[in-house]
C-alpha cells in the first residue's frame, strides 16, 4: 500500500510539473506571437522605412543660384562649375599628415592651408570642407587614381559664384560665403520647410543684394533617392526630384554708370546715390573704396581679410548706406522750403549778410568781413549765405526744424531693399535727452540751434537720405520709397515679376514754394557756386554745393587745408537734379576731405548727367581731371557711352566650365 501511495504522489507531482511546463510554453509562445504582431503589424511601417533607409539614401540636390543683372541686362553675378578637393575632418585620423600627402598629388599652397584651417575653426568636424578649388582635369585624375589612400577625402563638382566686374558695385551686389555656425543656429528657428530647402547648401548671401534677396536667388532644393552598397557607396538612382534654379534678380542700377562714378572717385573716399525721382529707382549706388567680392567666394584667406578689415580706408564700409556726414550747405534748400511752408519767411524777405551773425556774445562766421550784403531767399541759395540760415534757424527753432525735416527722410530709415541701413541724426531736444547720460549734457542750448541751419552741428545724414530728400523735393513733394531691385525673373518660365512697390506719399507741399527753391537751385548752376562746372552743359540742371567740417575750427581761426592732416579737411558735397523742367535724376555726392563742393563733388555730378542725359562718357583726360579735383567744363571730346566697350578692359563672360 505504501508503495502504491508513493507512485500516485509521484504521478500527481509529475502532472503538476507537466501543467506548469505547458503553461510556461504557452506563455512563451504567446509572448513571441505578441512580439511578432507588434513588429509586423504595429511597427510595420516604421521598420519598413528603416530597412529601406539602410538600402537607400536620400541626397539633396543643391539648386543653381540665380543670376544678378543690371537694368540693361548686364551680368553682375553668375555661376561656373569646377572641381574641389574636400576633406571631412571627422573621417580623417591624421589631418595634417593627410594634407601633406595630398600635396604630393595636388598643388596645395600655404594660403589654401590657412583658409582650410580658418574654415575648420568656424565649422563642425563632420562638415565637408574645401582644401583646394578649381582643380584641373590632370589633378583630378591624379587624385582619383590614389583615392583609396585617403579616407574622408573626395573630389566634388561644385558651382562657384563669380562677379565678372570685380570691385565695381561690390557694396550693392554683395557676396556669398560659407554658412557659419552662428547662421546655422539662426536657421534652426526657420520653418521646417525652409530648413529642408537648405539641406546640402554650404553658401549663403552675406551682403548687398546677395543677402537681401537670398530667398529669391537660392532656388528650391531637389532630392535624389539612390540605392547604396553595404559600404555606403551609391549604386544606382531609384528616383529623383530635380532642383529648381533660383530666380534672376534684376537691379535698378546701370553698371556702366556705376563704373564711371567709381572711376571718377579714383583713390578718394566717398559716396554717391542717384535716384529717379519719378519712381524711386536707384540708378547708381556708389561707395568708395570698394572690394573684390570674388575674394569671399571660396573663403577669404587671412592676409586679404586682414587687409580689408584693418585698412584705415574701411573698404568694407558701405558709405552710401551706413556712412553719415554733416550735410553742410546742401541743407539750405530744405531749410528754405521749411521757412516757406511754415510761414517763417517769404521769398522776398531781406536779410543783411555782413559776413557773420551774432548770437549773444558768440560770433558765427559766414563769408568773411565783406559778406554778401542784402540777401533774399533766391540769393541765399545761389550765393550760399550762412548768415541768412543762421538767423532762420534761430527763428524756426530746433523742434520746428526737426518736425519739418523728418517727413523728408532726414534722420529716418528710408526702407531701401538693402540690409544694414543706419538712421543718422536729425537732432531735437528729445534726441539729446536720450543720447547723453549726464544731465548737463542732456539740456538743449539755444546756441546749438544756430549751426543746424547750415547743416552743421549734430546733423548727420547718409547720402541715401540726402538723395531721397532731393528726389522728393524735385517730384513736387511726392515721396517714393527708394529701391535697388527692378524685378525678379523665373529662369524656367522666363516670367518677369516687377518688385511690388509701396504707394507714394504726398507730403502736401505748396507747388509755388517748391518752385521758389528749385528755381534758386537752378541759379546755382548758372550764376552761383556751381556755374563754373555746369556752364555749357546741353541741359538745364539745379544743384547746391556744400562744404562740411570734418573737425571743428575755432571762430578766431581760419580754415587752411594745407595745415591740416588729410582726414581733418572738409568734406566736399553736392546735390543735383536734371533736367530742371521734368527731373529724371536726383543725386547726392560726397568726396571725403576734398574741400569745396564745386571743386570735387560737383564735377562728378556733371559727368553723371552727361552720361544719363546726353549719352556721353568722359574721355580719359577728363576722368583724370575729375579725380585730381581740377575739372570744370569737359576736356576734349567726350565719348558716346553706347560706343564704349563694356566693361572697359575686361570681359563679361563667366569663366568656362571645367
Amino acid at each position: 500500500m505504501t508503495e502504491l501511495r508513493n507512485v500516485e504522489a509521484d504521478l500527481a507531482q509529475f502532472r503538476t510539473r507537466v501543467v506548469v511546463a505547458g503553461l510556461a510554453v504557452v506563455f512563451a509562445f504567446g509572448l513571441l506571437a505578441a512580439r511578432m504582431v507588434y513588429l509586423q503589424v504595429v511597427r510595420h511601417d516604421d521598420l519598413d522605412a528603416q530597412a529601406e533607409s539602410n538600402r537607400t539614401a536620400v541626397l539633396p540636390v543643391v539648386p543653381n543660384r540665380g543670376q544678378i543683372l543690371d537694368r540693361k541686362g548686364r551680368v553682375l553675378a553668375t555661376n561656373y562649375s569646377a572641381y574641389t578637393l574636400e576633406i571631412t575632418p571627422s573621417k580623417v585620423e591624421d589631418l595634417n599628415g593627410t594634407i601633406e600627402a595630398l600635396g604630393q598629388l595636388v598643388n596645395i599652397e600655404a594660403r589654401d592651408k590657412r583658409r582650410f584651417h580658418k574654415l575648420l575653426e568656424e565649422s563642425r568636424s563632420f562638415d565637408s570642407l574645401p582644401l583646394r578649388t578649381r582643380l584641373s582635369d590632370e589633378e583630378v585624375a591624379r587624385f582619383t587614381a590614389q583615392r583609396y589612400r585617403f579616407p574622408g577625402v573626395d573630389v566634388r563638382a561644385r558651382l562657384f559664384r563669380q562677379y565678372p566686374n570685380g570691385e565695381v558695385a561690390s557694396h550693392v551686389i554683395g557676396y556669398i560665403g560659407r554658412i557659419n555656425q552662428r547662421e546655422k543656429e539662426q536657421m534652426e528657428d526657420w520653418p521646417e520647410e525652409e530648413q529642408a530647402n537648405y539641406r546640402g547648401t554650404d553658401y549663403i548671401g552675406k551682403l548687398g543684394a546677395e543677402q537681401s534677396y537670398e530667398r529669391e536667388l537660392h532656388g528650391l532644393t531637389g532630392f535624389d533617392r539612390v540605392e547604396t552598397s553595404a559600404g555606403g557607396r551609391a549604386v544606382r538612382s531609384l528616383a529623383n526630384t530635380p532642383a529648381t534654379p533660383g530666380n534672376t534678380v534684376v537691379l535698378t542700377i546701370d553698371i556702366q554708370l556705376q563704373k564711371l562714378v567709381e572711376d571718377m572717385f579714383g583713390e578718394r573716399r566717398g559716396a554717391l546715390v542717384a535716384i529717379d525721382p519719378r519712381n524711386g529707382e536707384v540708378l547708381a549706388f556708389v561707395s568708395k573704396p570698394t572690394f573684390d567680392p570674388n575674394l569671399f567666394v571660396e573663403g577669404i584667406d587671412v592676409e586679404n581679410w586682414k587687409a580689408l578689415n584693418e585698412s584705415l580706408e574701411k573698404p568694407l564700409l558701405n558709405r552710401a548706406l551706413r556712412g553719415t556726414y554733416p550735410p553742410g550747405s546742401t541743407y539750405k534748400p530744405f531749410m528754405a522750403l521749411g521757412a516757406l511752408e511754415l510761414g517763417t519767411r517769404s521769398p522776398s524777405t531781406i536779410i543783411n549778410d555782413p559776413g557773420y551773425w551774432m548770437f549773444g556774445n558768440h560770433r558765427f562766421r559766414s563769408h568773411g568781413d565783406g559778406g554778401l550784403g542784402a540777401v533774399n531767399m533766391y540769393r541765399s541759395i545761389v550765393k550760399s549765405s550762412n548768415t541768412y540760415y543762421y538767423s532762420l534757424a534761430n527763428e524756426m527753432g530746433v523742434e520746428a526744424m526737426h518736425d519739418f525735416m523728418a517727413p523728408l527722410g532726414f534722420g529716418q530709415i528710408t526702407g531701401i531693399d538693402l540690409k544694414g541701413e543706419v538712421r543718422g541724426v536729425l537732432p531735437n531736444q528729445e534726441w539729446k535727452r536720450n543720447t547723453y547720460k549726464r544731465p548737463e549734457h542732456q539740456k538743449w542750448y539755444a546756441g546749438e540751434t544756430i549751426s543746424l541751419g547750415i547743416g552743421q552741428g549734430y546733423n548727420n545724414f547718409t547720402m541715401l537720405q540726402l538723395a531721397h530728400a532731393l528726389a522728393t523735393l524735385t517730384s513736387g513733394g511726392i515721396k517714393h520709397k527708394p529701391h535697388l531691385t527692378l524685378a525678379t525673373e523665373n529662369v524656367v518660365t522666363r516670367e518677369r515679376t516687377p518688385l511690388a512697390q509701396e504707394p507714394p506719399v504726398n507730403l502736401g507741399f505748396k507747388p509755388e514754394n517748391i518752385e521758389v527753391v528749385l528755381r534758386a537751385m537752378h541759379g546755382v548752376t548758372t550764376e552761383g557756386t556751381g556755374a563754373g562746372v555746369f556752364g555749357g552743359a546741353g541741359y538745364a540742371s539745379g544743384g547746391k554745393t556744400g562744404t562740411a567740417q570734418a573737425v571743428t575750427i575755432g571762430q578766431k581761426d581760419r580754415y587752411d587745408a594745407r595745415k591740416l592732416e588729410e582726414h581733418q579737411r572738409d568734406h566736399s558735397l553736392y546735390l543735383a537734379f536734371a533736367p530742371v523742367d521734368q527731373p529724371t535724376v536726383a543725386l547726392a555726392v560726397v568726396v571725403e576731405n576734398a574741400g569745396f563742393g564745386a571743386t570735387s563733388a560737383a564735377p562728378i555730378a556733371r559727368r553723371v548727367f552727361d552720361y544719363l542725359l546726353l549719352d556721353q562718357y568722359p574721355n580719359p583726360q577728363d576722368l583724370d581731371a575729375v579725380r585730381n579735383g581740377q575739372a570744370g567744363r569737359p576736356i576734349g571730346t567726350p565719348l558716346k557711352a553706347s560706343t564704349m566697350p563694356w566693361p572697359p578692359g575686361q570681359a563679361t563672360t563667366p569663366a568656362p566650365q571645367q
